[in-house]
């Protein structure tokens, strides 16, 4: 039987790959991006209670109103923003399903999504499925900024959403306020939908303020926002996300959403809504419990050779290996983990066309054990 593949273009994703090569060559993995240290124990706490209690049963599909309340409250103490938990706001099994049920609910074969390269590799394919095209605009090396020139370029009547990060994955970039305006700019009096993945967007460093489409009254009328409780309280494996949206683009997201996966994790959510009421502080003071991490990693590794690229928000930290070997990235992790030890992502699968670079993207969303023995290897390169 022929399967003609609907993603001719999609293999493993770089991110397992590099995992199992880890696990085979023994070397510390700074490759995907998840935390070694375990969530807050109050909230492990309240998900053994929640399923002790018997919530181990469907969820409401859109979310617990409980924990979509919070997420409402949240919303409005960091953005100024005041929402509808029961219209604007829908639990989702992770970031990457609200990404995909917002693409689907949004764009229609034919359409065009502006892309910025380089870019989370769950992107593209989801646009494919709708037989639409990602139009990818090259982000500036090295500081990863948008040129907006490019982008009012790039439009046409075809265009129908345009696909934003920030803090970005993989360089750690931010976008500012004049950036926010910009794409207002450039989105008003049309039908574009702007689609904003801010999973990182309580690790922003230095006293920045996290630039979020909610803040800025125009764009959150128009815009789909994403963000993860995954990367917020260190427990990836639970899935789950949320999107905030007005009430007419919620109401579409959410008719994806019913057949996507109807529901998520009903005891995880319980928790959810139970320790952001009582811990409000964790994601307050989460911004400085990364940075100490950030400039914690970057001071192990100082001595080496790789060159530190710059780091304002995010748990990743690029470094170019320029001095250490020259070859291409991936051919540089795959020796990376042979030879030295410590898995990192090459940022090549990130792009359409990558450009001659010599980076390579860490993770210090570690213990100090795990950044001190990475640290130990990569300083004998």
């Amino acid at each position: 039987m022929h399967i003609d593949t609907k993603l001719p273009k999609v293999g493993t994703t770089i991110f397992s790959v590099m995992s199992q090569l880890a696990v085979e060559h023994q070397a510390v993995n700074l490759g995907q991006g998840f935390p070694d240290f375990e969530p807050p124990a109050a909230l492990r706490e309240a998900i053994a209670r929640a399923m002790a209690e018997g919530r181990n049963q469907y969820a409401p599909g859109i979310g617990l109103p409980t924990l979509r309340e919070q997420i409402a409250l949240k919303t409005e103490r960091m953005y100024g923003r005041r929402i509808d938990a029961a219209t604007e706001v829908t639990v989702t099994s992770g970031a990457t399903e609200a990404l995909f049920a917002a693409i689907a609910a949004v764009v229609r074969a034919g359409d065009e999504v502006i892309v910025f390269d380089p870019a989370y590799d769950s992107y593209e394919p989801a646009i494919d499925l709708q037989g639409a095209k990602a139009v990818h605009i090259p982000l500036t090396v090295p500081s990863f900024g948008i040129d907006w020139q490019r982008v009012r370029d790039a439009v046409t009547p075809r265009t129908r959403m345009i696909l934003i990060n920030s803090p970005h994955n993989p360089s750690g970039a931010v976008l500012s306020a004049a950036d926010l305006d910009e794409l207002a700019a450039i989105v008003r009096d049309t039908e574009i939908v702007v689609l904003s993945d801010e999973v990182y967007e309580h690790i922003v460093f230095d006293r920045a303020l996290h630039q979020s489409v909610l803040r800025h009254a125009e764009l959150a009328g128009r815009s789909i926002v994403v963000s993860s409780f995954g990367k917020t309280y260190h427990c990836t494996g639970w899935k789950l996300g949320y999107a905030v949206a007005p009430a007419a683009l919620s109401a579409e997201f959410r008719k994806v959403h019913q057949y996507l996966t109807f529901c998520t994790f009903h005891p995880a959510q319980v928790a959810f809504a139970e320790f952001m009421a009582s811990t409000p502080e964790h994601y307050l003071e989460l911004p400085a419990f990364y940075q100490a991490k950030r400039d914690r990693f970057r001071a192990l590794i100082q001595p080496s050779r790789f060159k530190l690229l710059d780091v304002p928000g995010g748990y990743f930290q690029l470094v170019d290996y320029s001095a250490i070997r020259d070859e291409p990235d991936v051919a540089f992790c795959e020796w990376l983990v042979k030879q030295g030890g410590v898995a990192a992502i090459p940022l090549a699968p990130f792009y359409e066309t990558a450009p001659d670079t010599r980076l390579v993207r860490l993770c210090f969303a570690k213990s100090d054990a795990t950044m001190e023995a990475a640290a130990e290897r990569l300083c004998k390169l």
